[in-house]
Parts: structure tokens; sequence; C-alpha cells
């Protein structure tokens, strides 16, 4: 779901995102997948790889709802005073 932004505040937006994502760190971050997929695809097959992602803490590819939802906990930090 797309945040809802004034075209001043996404272009703006727009802009930010760009200069982040082609920070040096990002672009080796981004060819290092590249090759991991390239590989994975040439093993498994293209289709294999279809809602998924590489998972650096478990190093393999998995589900990209588990990756990117911290696996059933969210991705923010839990309090630990509740």
């Amino acid at each position: 779901m797309p945040q809802k932004l004034s075209p001043k505040a996404a272009k703006a937006k727009a802009q930010r995102d760009l200069a982040a994502a082609k920070t040096p760190d990002r672009r080796r971050k981004k060819a290092e997948n590249q090759r991991k997929r390239r590989k994975a695809a040439k093993k498994h097959g293209a289709n294999w790889l279809i809602d998924k992602d590489y998972d650096h803490t478990k190093k393999r590819f998995v589900k990209t709802s588990q990756n990117r939802g911290g696996y059933g906990t969210g991705t923010k930090p839990r309090s630990k005073n509740k």
C-alpha cells in the first residue's frame, strides 16, 4: 500500500530514495544479491525464485513474506517492559 503523500512530498521522497539506492554500499549489496539470484536461477530454474528473497541470517532463499515480515514477529523492535 503506497504512502499518501502530496505531489511535492512524493517528489522529495523519490529523490531521497534514489540517492540512498545509489550509495556505494547499496550498490554492492544489490550486485551481491543479483549474483546470488543468477546462480540460484541457473541451479533451480527461474520459476523457483518467484516470491523468494535471500535471507542473510539464514544464508538461503526464503519466502519474501517471511523474510520481510520478521518470521511472524513483525519488523518493529519489541519493548521488554510489557
